[in-house]
């Protein structure tokens, strides 16, 4: 069964190989999320098929089955109206990652920061045991505008996942953190 969540359409974009960069800048440190099966990938591949022209596919690692996390269901992961986008650096668009966050719903004006500062500036406003949870899922890749592909994150909320044990969304909580740490690092 072919899970159409994990495939993701590029036509549109008029940056793509930006958008492509991007994405890739993220790989197996954005956790991604598929709301027709309810779970959770933390270990995959992302390729762009020649066959499937300006398509996106990703490839959950079929030899690591625990880093696949069953039992989520959608309404545990929310919009959060933040995005990621690449630096100023021109040869790069992935390098040093920031965040767009938003600063008022009615005007749609956001605050860049850098993605270390962002993630402070979020957490600052949350619980050790509740703490910002990123993960991507279809349709999160898109264009902040015409010249910036941009990321949307949702956002797990653990404390909604009723059918998974202390220890398994200890698991979730503690690799999308960790890997969101090492996303963060400067390079």
């Amino acid at each position: 069964m072919e899970n159409k969540d994990l495939v993701w359409d590029l036509e549109t974009f008029r940056k793509r190989q930006r958008a492509k960069e991007l994405i890739l800048a993220v790989e197996n440190q954005l956790c991604v999320f598929s709301n027709s099966v309810e779970q959770l990938y933390t270990a995959y591949d992302i390729f762009f098929p020649k066959e499937e022209s300006r398509k996106l596919v990703i490839l959950p690692n079929p030899y690591a089955p625990h880093d696949t996390f069953h039992g989520i269901p959608a309404s545990a992961v929310k919009s959060t109206g933040i995005f990621l986008v690449g630096g100023h650096n021109e040869a790069s668009p992935a390098a040093d990652l920031q965040m767009m966050i938003p600063i008022s719903r009615e005007k749609r004006k956001f605050r860049r920061v850098p993605l270390g500062v962002g993630l402070k500036l979020i957490n600052g406003k949350r619980t050790a045991e509740t703490p910002f949870l990123p993960v991507l899922m279809k349709g999160d890749l898109r264009e902040f505008n015409q010249n910036t592909p941009c990321v949307h994150l949702h956002s797990l909320h653990l404390e909604q996942v009723k059918m998974l044990s202390e220890l398994e969304l200890r698991s979730i909580k503690d690799v999308v953190t960790e890997r969101l740490t090492l996303l963060a690092k400067p390079a």
